[in-house]
């Protein structure tokens, strides 16, 4: 009897065991917070650097091969849904990470090095801007509708962090890859940001 009963015992723990490791990775209820802050965050400094500006100054290019304030926010909505459409489409369907992977880490890395812009890339072919919005204001409108969709995504997502797939940093989980989304509209609010510093930007 009393094997009996160390058996259930010992099966409880090893259940219980199961529970931890199967949750120790899933997002938790801060990461979420902490990440729906960073998209709103961001949304809204895109928001305020394209603020009332003028046809002149969404326009204006301080040189021939470096992109207006209007293309860099058409990237930024284009980006969205591309990024957003990969993590549905291809990171939610990928294999699981090693085992013991250092989310934490891989997470902070994200949130420091897409930002920096020190390290200039190039856009990939669908990504670069063709006015596919029609005009400035198509581009923020399709933004912010964009941003709610990964808005939403992020909130009734299960199982981001059971999934990895390769990036340019790396291999990343779906949620890195919504922290990705809102830092890389980061990176581009500066690019806007710069633009708008250069001493030829049109006052009006």
């Amino acid at each position: 009897m009393r094997t009996k009963s160390l058996a259930g015992a010992l099966f409880a723990l090893l259940l219980m065991v199961g529970a931890v490791a199967a949750s120790a990775q899933e997002v938790t209820q801060a990461e979420k917070d902490k990440a729906l802050q960073y998209l709103e965050t961001t949304k809204k400094n895109v928001l305020e650097s394209t603020k009332s500006l003028s046809e002149a100054q969404w326009n204006f290019k301080p040189a021939p091969d470096r992109w207006s304030v209007a293309q860099v926010m058409e990237h930024i909505a284009a980006a969205e849904d591309f990024i957003l459409g990969m993590v549905k489409e291809k990171v939610m369907m990928a294999p699981a990470g090693e085992p013991g992977r250092d989310v934490k880490k891989t997470d902070e890395g994200v949130l420091a090095m897409i930002p920096d812009r020190t390290n200039k890339v190039q856009a990939p072919e669908p990504l670069v801007p063709t006015n596919r919005f029609g005009s400035p204001e198509g581009s923020v409108k399709h933004f912010v509708e964009s941003r709610a969709t990964t808005e939403d995504f992020l909130k009734s997502a299960t199982g981001l962090r059971d999934h990895v797939t390769d990036s340019p940093m790396g291999k990343l989980d779906g949620y890195e890859f919504v922290l990705l989304i809102a830092a890389h509209s980061e990176r581009h609010t500066k690019q806007i940001n710069e633009v708008k510093a250069d001493p030829n930007f049109p006052k009006k």
